[in-house]
């Protein structure tokens, strides 16, 4: 029933994230430009509020959409593996590492014009997880020096990230930089969309398969053997994944965070620990709250769009200090 109505819901954020923006459209022209360009009407529109609509807001909402589902994906899965509260899809030092990859090609100009920003994101975001990787004997050294070796690799690569733009960019490289490291949905478009469903829905159904195995976790390494769980080989794959997940968004649209902190608790919350229920109502939960952020970034400044991240952090920390706050009094 929570999914059902967590999915209309999802379905009417989208919507609003289509009507809603700085240009004023009215609510019968941004449905018939929709269902315009899937064949279901024909009628006549401004082109431009036509273009607005489909190639703009449209591919945005949805591309939010899908992010907001893969970072709490990604958080409910580390916070498993990981069986720390805290763990969170940047605590490998993927969007530290992707941060690098994408200063290198706006201020360096590495790859001589060859290579796009969102290919420099996700070539930075790899290293640091092959760093981590390296440092963790491939997260076969446990839950805690994982951690400590995602720490390590957040700290190398925001470090560099930090020389390169003190020592050689100008003020406007490091404005784009800055923007750009607080997460922006203003680029994205079907392309981006088609990449980021694809990636999303193989890393849900993989998680999905081992939602049991993670349940198994829950109780410690020795205690999913004892079951028959192949622990290595399955905290390689699901690490895997989350890097992979990570990577992909945050070379599309920046580093966005608090997301995979806050929606896998909420959805504990909601229905519990056991994963077959918990990673659906993450992913839905997770595209509702970045969708409606999307919508209060662009609204809440007339003629200004805040960094998506800026909101993430303004309504996560709040609604996270609640979750603490009830979850004690149950306790």
């Amino acid at each position: 029933m929570f999914l059902l109505l967590s999915s209309a819901l999802l379905l009417l954020a989208i919507a609003a994230g289509t009507g809603i923006g700085e240009m004023p459209i009215p609510l019968n022209t941004t449905f018939f430009a929709v269902t315009n360009r899937l064949g279901w009407t024909g009628i006549e529109l401004d082109p431009i509020h036509q273009s607005v609509i489909w190639d703009y807001r449209l591919s945005r909402a949805l591309v939010a959409a899908c992010c907001g589902a893969g970072l709490a994906l990604c958080g409910a899965i580390l916070q498993s593996l990981l069986r720390n509260a805290l763990a969170e899809p940047y605590v490998l030092g993927v969007s530290a590492g992707a941060s690098t990859g994408a200063v290198a090609i706006i201020i360096l100009g590495f790859g001589a014009g060859t290579m796009t920003l969102s290919a420099g994101a996700f070539a930075g975001a790899f290293a640091a997880f092959l760093f981590v990787a390296l440092l963790s004997d491939g997260a076969r050294a446990g839950a805690g020096k994982t951690i400590l070796a995602g720490v390590a690799a957040s700290q190398l690569f925001n470090a560099l990230t930090a020389y390169v733009v003190s020592t050689s960019g100008n003020a406007q490289q490091a404005r784009d930089v800055m923007f750009w490291l607080l997460g922006s949905f203003g680029g994205v478009r079907w392309p981006e969309f088609q990449l980021a469903l694809a990636v999303v829905v193989v890393g849900f159904l993989v998680c999905m398969y081992f939602a049991k195995a993670l349940d198994a976790f829950a109780f410690g390494d020795d205690a999913a053997a004892s079951l028959g769980i192949p622990v290595d080989a399955v905290r390689v794959i699901l690490f895997g994944v989350t890097a992979l997940l990570t990577a992909t968004i945050v070379s599309m649209v920046g580093s966005i965070g608090f997301v995979g902190l806050v929606v896998p608790h909420a959805a504990r919350f909601i229905v519990g620990p056991s994963h077959v229920r918990l990673l659906p109502t993450c992913a839905v939960t997770g595209a509702i709250f970045m969708v409606v952020a999307d919508i209060v970034s662009r609204i809440i400044l007339p003629q200004q769009v805040l960094p998506i991240g800026v909101v993430t952090a303004l309504v996560g920390v709040p609604f996270f200090s609640v979750i603490l706050y009830r979850s004690q009094r149950v306790k």
